[in-house]
């Protein structure tokens, strides 16, 4: 029987996927700078069947944590994008934005309170599970230690046109945990 697929640039066979719809993504990522981490990041969109296009390193530039931001053009069905972008994350890879569609606005917001002692990873959870929105970034400060109150710079990255469901989840949150809300530094919203 006669394979009439052609081999794809990653190695894998293409031809199904053309009928099944491969579409073009951009993912925006953020690498610490180590040798063998950009080479370490591109593993899992070829192993999940993803075709590179281009890759965007920015060497000279940091983001605000010191990380290098990258951004990766890749091809593929959208069923094996969203399989990438967990791959990506389950690799320990810093996903900024996935999709075009995906994350297309950003606000800042501050969270403060107890929230060591009230679980922060708990905290971010809920708000990324109830809200539409992804954590881009996260700055913490806790001056007086554990003991006393904290204060979380929270980047997030929201799906478009859902900013009010961002900030009612975070509202929710906070109100169960005896937290403040700051909101929001910069991004749609209104300040409260």
């Amino acid at each position: 029987m006669a394979d009439d697929t052609e081999p794809g640039v990653d190695g894998g066979r293409q031809g199904d996927d053309a009928v099944a719809g491969v579409r073009s993504y951009t993912v925006r990522l953020e690498l610490v700078d180590e040798p063998g981490e950009l080479l370490r990041t591109l593993q899992p969109i070829a192993d999940n069947g993803g075709n590179l296009l281009s890759i965007f390193h920015e060497r000279g530039n940091l983001t605000p944590r010191g990380h290098i931001p990258v951004e990766v053009d890749l091809e593929c069905t959208p069923d094996r994008f969203d399989v990438i972008v967990a791959a990506l994350r389950d690799a320990g890879v810093n996903v900024i934005q996935a999709g075009a569609e995906r994350y297309s606005e950003e606000m800042t917001v501050l969270l403060v309170g107890h929230l060591i002692d009230t679980d922060l990873s708990d905290t971010l959870n809920r708000i990324e599970e109830c809200s539409g929105a992804s954590v881009a970034d996260i700055s913490l400060s806790s001056p007086e230690g554990t003991a006393d109150a904290s204060a979380a710079r929270l980047r997030l990255a929201v799906e478009s046109g859902r900013v009010d469901d961002v900030l009612a989840a975070m509202r929710s949150v906070a109100e169960d945990k005896d937290l403040r809300v700051i909101e929001p530094l910069t991004g749609g919203g209104e300040a409260a």
